[in-house]
């Protein structure tokens, strides 16, 4: 039985998809130690300034471990990382030190909840605009549907950023103009404060998702077999609902899971714009500071996110659709 299962497509599949996400993740961490082991600058010395002796540079790195060679310190900091343990941020210094994940988990749970809040509201709304725009193709609501979200994407997000802050919290105070939060707020207090990010990371990625299943809707429209129901005599609404959505949901599925990791990994420029505490503000402090295990952290996160991610868009692209499971 256990070797019934085995065989089965679907699940080769999924142990194909995971072996390539972890050799992924072990590729993009080589990337991530490597490309922050040749910034320039040098923690010890722009901490201690530049009055400090060579030999006080030379303990102080000793201290951090930043004397051993690249290698050795590539392999504990790995080896750590799967063990859940990101090493001691730099920027607590030696005699207090303080771990990476009590600066960096904080911000990740803030990062989170304004990435859940976006998605609850983004995709289904995405999704609702984007079928009644293939259901009424061509007509004044798809017309006015596709320009609003052209003109969305075209728009960079720190000058959509800007352009609400004004509109919203100053000339007509909705919102707050700047999204600080505290675990003793209410939730009704955090909403307002949360509101201008969340309209920003909104009005990017209901843009592409809108888009995207419009685009599939409709060039599934033209296949033998719609025009058959049509022909049966279904409606419009039933026919994209029942038999053209359930074919398109590959490439739905695969921007949606774009769009939910760009509202990890690219919320970099929001929270900066809005000083929301989030995990890019920390990766941001962090690298202004040059705490390079900080620096390490979220940039890993950022990169497990991405392809986790894509990784659930894939296999659930794969299950629904038997073109892609039985490939040619």
């Amino acid at each position: 039985m256990l070797a019934a299962m085995i065989a089965h497509p679907l699940v080769r599949t999924i142990g194909h998809r995971l072996a390539m996400g972890v050799l992924s993740l072990f590729v993009v961490s080589l990337i991530i130690f490597a490309a922050i082991a040749v910034l320039p600058g040098d923690f010890a010395r722009a901490t201690l300034g530049r009055s400090a002796t060579p030999a006080t540079v030379a303990a102080f790195q000793k201290q951090l471990g930043l004397d051993r060679p690249v290698p050795v310190r590539y392999l504990d900091w790995i080896g750590g990382v799967v063990q859940g343990d990101f090493g001691n941020s730099f920027s607590s210094g030696v005699a207090r030190p303080r771990t990476v994940m009590s600066i960096v988990g904080p911000r990740l749970r803030n990062t989170l909840l304004l990435a859940g809040v976006t998605a609850l509201l983004a995709v289904p709304l995405a999704l609702g605009l984007g079928l009644l725009a293939a259901i009424y193709r061509n007509s004044w609501f798809d017309r006015l549907v596709n320009a609003i979200t052209l003109v969305a994407i075209s728009f960079p997000e720190f000058f959509v950023a800007y352009a609400l802050m004004l509109f919203l919290a100053v000339k007509y105070p909705l919102f707050y103009s700047l999204a600080r939060i505290s675990p003793e707020m209410t939730a009704g207090d955090i909403a307002l404060r949360i509101g201008l990010p969340v309209l920003t990371l909104m009005l990017g990625t209901v843009a592409h998702m809108m888009r995207m299943t419009r685009a599939s809707i409709v060039g599934l429209l033209a296949s033998p077999y719609i025009e058959m129901a049509r022909l049966k005599g279904i409606a419009p609404g039933r026919v994209i609902l029942w038999h053209a959505l359930p074919n398109a949901w590959a490439p739905i599925l695969s921007v949606i899971a774009f769009n939910l990791a760009y509202l990890i990994v690219g919320v970099v420029v929001v929270e900066v714009v809005f000083v929301y505490p989030g995990i890019g503000q920390a990766m941001v402090d962090a690298v202004r500071t040059r705490d390079i295990p900080v620096v390490q952290a979220c940039a890993l996160i950022f990169a497990v996110t991405f392809i986790l991610l894509n990784l659930v868009a894939d296999i659930v692209a794969i299950a629904t659709n038997p073109k892609l499971l039985h490939p040619r």
